[in-house]
């Protein structure tokens, strides 16, 4: 797949997924009475408008994800809104890009709109519903990788893997060190499995071929303090010197199989953050939004049927979902979970920070952000280049 391809693919997985992470926090603030100023997708100059409700609906020239700009809110979007964007606000003067009658954006959507907001602003409304808003978004990015992973289950023909171990190879070390079939296995390293994809990502991490199991063995607990596993790759799979049972697919058992992978990616995002603060992995490990969907259509590409390559995508459009909506709820600003900690912080100290204060922790947070991000895009691109994704 040629560069362009695969970036305007990146732009349009993460734009879907953004855009339906604020269309939480705007339905969540509907609910609960706040003002909603603009619900934008895309970013940058406006396309097409809309009022309706005292909310301008808005599609924007950049595809790059979008915004919902709350009443009261402190993030640039909104404050942008209120002092002049704002459906309910009457422009002075024709900005630059006016057409010659005046209207803005070329006259999409100049309807007028209403006198007066229809909702409060969002520093009124009450802590827990501050809180439902903020955290609306990233449910939304669970939600729709939870629904995606259901979709591709339940589709797929193949049965659904278990924890179970079906077989041992021949002279494996993991049988000679206390594994056995039948085995349902628990824990690896002292970290919960809820499916197969559990254990093997900690074997994966496992650097002296040496594992702390946990299993379920004839209705008792039985733990296997060293177990030994020899890592051998076939056709690119790491085995591990034992086979996975497989279960039968039933409602049930798909939408149990959906949660608990839902669980394993944001265990692995979890442990990934963890590896790069404690040193363990670095930036150089690591893909940017370009560098992931290269990956994703690479491996597609390589699967034998067109139902495969699709597997693979949704797949990984599962895993990019949860993934940031994981991400935003670090207690970082100008990310959700900074922002409710903030909200937290007042609630329990009894005192306001000032707007002064939460913009430069916000422009802080975003300009780290900016830098990260275009850090990582600059690798994705030399990647890409120089062939190093998948020995290209």
């Amino acid at each position: 797949m040629s560069f362009i391809i695969t970036l305007l693919a990146a732009v349009f997985v993460f734009s879907a997924v953004i855009a339906i992470h604020e269309f939480g926090h705007f339905a969540v603030a509907k609910l609960c009475g706040v003002q909603v100023n603009e619900f934008s997708i895309g970013m940058g100059p406006v396309l097409l408008k809309k009022t309706q409700n005292g909310t301008q609906y808005s599609l924007r020239a950049l595809p790059v994800g979008g915004f919902v700009a709350l009443e009261g809110e402190e993030s640039p979007e909104s404050q942008q809104a209120e002092k002049g964007e704002r459906p309910d606000a009457e422009p002075q003067t024709p900005p630059p890009c006016a057409d010659a009658d005046g209207s803005p954006d070329g006259g999409a959507g100049n309807e007028k709109a209403p006198a007066q907001p229809v909702g409060k602003p969002l520093n009124e409304a009450a802590v827990w519903q501050r809180a439902l808003i903020m955290a609306a978004g990233a449910f939304m990015n669970f939600l729709l990788g939870f629904v995606v992973m259901v979709i591709l289950i339940a589709a797929q023909s193949e049965p659904i893997t278990s924890r179970v171990i079906y077989a041992i190879d021949d002279g494996a070390l993991c049988g000679q060190t206390g594994l056995e079939a039948g085995d349902k296995v628990l824990a690896v390293n002292g970290r919960r499995c809820f499916v197969a994809n559990d254990m093997l990502y900690e074997l994966m991490r496992t650097e002296d071929y040496s594992a702390r199991f946990t299993v379920l063995r004839g209705g008792e607990k039985v733990r296997l303090p060293n177990a030994q596993v020899e890592r051998r790759d076939f056709g690119g799979e790491q085995l591990y010197g034992f086979t996975i049972d497989v279960q039968e697919k039933t409602l049930g058992g798909t939408l149990g199989f959906s949660w608990n992978s839902c669980v394993d990616f944001v265990r692995i995002v979890r442990l990934g953050l963890g590896d790069l603060f404690t040193g363990r992995a670095g930036l150089k490990d690591m893909s940017g939004p370009v560098g992931i969907v290269e990956q994703v259509t690479e491996t597609a590409n390589q699967q034998e049927s067109a139902w495969e390559g699709l597997a693979v995508v949704l797949y990984y459009f599962s895993f990019i979902a949860i993934n940031l909506g994981v991400m935003n709820l670090l207690p970082i600003p100008p990310l959700d979970g900074g922002r409710f900690v903030i909200e937290v912080f007042q609630k329990l100290s009894n005192k306001v920070v000032s707007m002064r204060a939460m913009n430069a922790m916000s422009s802080a947070g975003m300009a780290l952000f900016l830098m990260f991000f275009l850090v990582m895009v600059n690798q994705d691109v030399q990647r890409i280049i120089s062939g190093t994704f998948f020995g290209q």
